[in-house]
């Protein structure tokens, strides 16, 4: 995010943000008492407490990008020209999901229909959750979100695996 658009939400920029967190010792704060820092000191709402403590946190080196608390976390989207509920059927349905995404022993955790979806993994271990959102009649965004990734290495090849696996689904489609 820009030093403007920051400046335009907070009144000041990255530069003046990482001071101030800096001068009050925000290097050795936890993520949550530096959320409360800004809180208590400074008139930000809750996003911007969290986008200033992030943004901090990875320029100086305390979390790595995608990280969380609780691991690494990616998310990765495309825009499918079908309406959504086709685009969910090609997910939901377990035989029209293996044309694109053959990955068997998925199981699926919750479905909210033509909103989103979750599962779990063969392994027991990973899960993931795609959601549906329609930009027109005849046009979905599809996201994929994985979450609790053990390390940066993960969150990348997991980036990467599914950013073919919806160009796949994207293409059957495009037919």
């Amino acid at each position: 995010m820009s030093d403007e658009a920051v400046k335009a939400k907070t009144g000041k920029t990255w530069k003046e943000w990482f001071a101030i967190l800096d001068k009050a010792g925000a290097h050795k704060l936890t993520h949550g008492e530096i959320v409360k820092f800004l809180n208590s000191k400074h008139a930000v709402g809750p996003w911007w407490q969290q986008m200033v403590t992030v943004t901090y946190e990875q320029a100086r080196g305390l979390r790595a990008k995608h990280q969380k608390p609780d691991g690494f976390e990616i998310s990765i989207s495309r825009t499918i020209k079908a309406a959504t509920p086709k685009v969910y059927k090609s997910v939901a349905n377990e035989k029209t999901r293996l044309t694109w995404l053959p990955e068997d022993g998925l199981t699926v955790r919750k479905t909210t229909p033509n909103k989103s979806i979750r599962f779990n993994a063969a392994d027991g271990k990973a899960g993931f959750e795609v959601s549906f959102l329609s930009k027109d009649d005849d046009k979905s965004q599809v996201v994929v979100t994985c979450r609790k990734l053990p390390n940066a290495s993960a969150a990348a090849k997991t980036k990467t695996y599914w950013g073919k696996a919806l160009d796949r689904l994207r293409a059957s489609f495009e037919k």
